[in-house]
């Protein structure tokens, strides 16, 4: 990094594996002494905390999982008094009830670090104009975004998602020069200053963005429309504090995970064993100092692998590639298992295509057909969609095993999100 670092910190590998080694001691006396539930856990797999002398260690203990979060509804792992508690914040369930996480003080500070780091990464100073466009409330997004800005010493615009005539506004009155937000909205947002002819009187340079999986094409296409000089995948989940877990450099080649504040393994999502390094596999996360709600081996189903070496930006913190899908999006299609992101994959072969898709999956007569509807990229005219269509269909083919029929539409037709854009409509279960 060409600027002094004032919260990432320098540490060689072995001073990681030290601190390593100390907060998983200290996670499992903490987690056993405060939670019955994490009590009960090490229990039954016939293990007490110190029992783990190295990390070598670490696969001896039990996984945690979404189910626990559940079943331990309304405060799960909750492993301090409750009156050390200082906030909560939740994010949506799909069974009817939210995974909610509990906050310590010190976990707000050391969340706030974190999230600092990340704008440090990034190569922000104090006289940017941060326009943070994620969700406030119980979600973790936007109070991450802000509380680091602020930590960092950046100035926040807290505007939150949606309403495109503010967001616009302060864009341009504001100058706002960094972003922070899905790549969904940072696409709907850069259609718009294209659409308005506002290129020429923006500032922005950079835009932060995470939350939901993103094609090459697609951040290609936000980042020439927004003007920008740098874009950044970060990660983080409610779980892991919030936003905040990991960055990428200005290098771009992966992303730089705070290894002093949790251990990340990769491993094989059926098996549950270590896969070889810079092999996929699903991300599992130990936290090293977190108070109110610590993690043991909780199972993150994100999918993503190690990069090993060096970065070339000089950050010796530990690198993984962006986040490649997850274990549970996994689409069952005629006894093939095939991921969205591999469909992505294909599609950034052909120029002609743009950045949205989406994918149909229905079922007549017991036999599921799946139909992907594909947006022509701009400018390109629809003379050839049927060659187009079948060139595209043929290398999904090749690539997944499985037939699917291919739909070119007109650009822009598909949908755009504030949020996560919805990629994978299945009505079969309608059937």
């Amino acid at each position: 990094m060409s600027q002094e670092q004032r919260f990432i910190p320098h540490l060689d590998e072995q001073q990681i594996r030290d601190i390593q080694l100390e907060g998983l001691q200290w996670t499992l006396r903490h987690a056993t002494t405060g939670s019955p539930a994490y009590r009960k856990k090490f229990d039954d797999a016939g293990l007490k905390p110190g029992d783990v002398q190295s990390l070598d260690d670490l696969v001896k203990l039990p996984f945690t999982s979404v189910e626990d979060l559940r079943d331990g509804y309304p405060m799960p792992l909750l492993s301090v008094p409750e009156e050390d508690l200082v906030r909560i914040h939740a994010s949506s369930g799909t069974t009817g009830k939210r995974k909610v996480l509990v906050y310590t003080q010190k976990d707000v500070d050391d969340w706030k670090i974190m999230m600092a780091r990340c704008y440090e990464l990034a190569g922000l100073s104090r006289l940017d104009r941060v326009q943070i466009c994620v969700g406030y409330g119980l979600w973790t997004a936007g109070a991450g975004f802000q509380l680091g800005c602020e930590h960092f010493g950046a100035t926040a615009l807290p505007v939150g998602p949606g309403n495109l005539e503010i967001q616009m506004q302060l864009i341009t009155d504001m100058g706002t020069t960094c972003l922070c937000s899905t790549a969904s909205m940072a696409l709907l947002l850069g259609e718009e200053i294209e659409k308005q002819g506002l290129r020429d009187k923006i500032k922005l340079e950079k835009c932060i963005f995470g939350a939901e999986a993103h094609t090459p094409k697609m951040r290609r296409r936000f980042e020439d429309l927004l003007g920008l000089k740098h874009s950044f995948d970060i990660t983080g989940m409610t779980e892991l504090y919030g936003p905040g877990a990991g960055l990428e450099c200005m290098a771009h080649e992966g992303v730089h995970y705070w290894a002093d504040m949790y251990i990340l393994e990769i491993l094989d999502p059926v098996t549950h064993l270590p896969v070889a390094p810079g092999e996929i596999g699903e991300m599992v996360v130990t936290t090293l100092r977190k108070e109110g709600a610590p993690l043991v081996r909780y199972r993150t189903h994100d999918l993503t692998r190690l990069l090993p070496g060096a970065c070339s930006c000089g950050v010796s913190m530990p690198r993984h590639d962006k986040i490649l899908g997850r274990s549970d999006d996994m689409i069952i299609f005629r006894g093939v298992n095939i991921y969205p992101g591999q469909i992505a994959g294909v599609l950034e072969k052909f120029p002609d295509t743009g950045s949205e898709y989406q994918i149909q999956l229905t079922r007549t007569g017991g036999r599921d057909s799946m139909r992907i509807r594909i947006e022509r990229a701009k400018d390109v005219r629809a003379d050839n969609d049927p060659g187009l269509g079948k060139a595209v269909s043929d290398a999904l083919h090749k690539q997944l095993l499985a037939r699917a029929g291919v739909e070119i539409v007109d650009f822009g037709s598909l949908p755009r999100s504030f949020g996560k854009t919805k990629r994978v409509i299945d009505e079969r279960d309608d059937d």
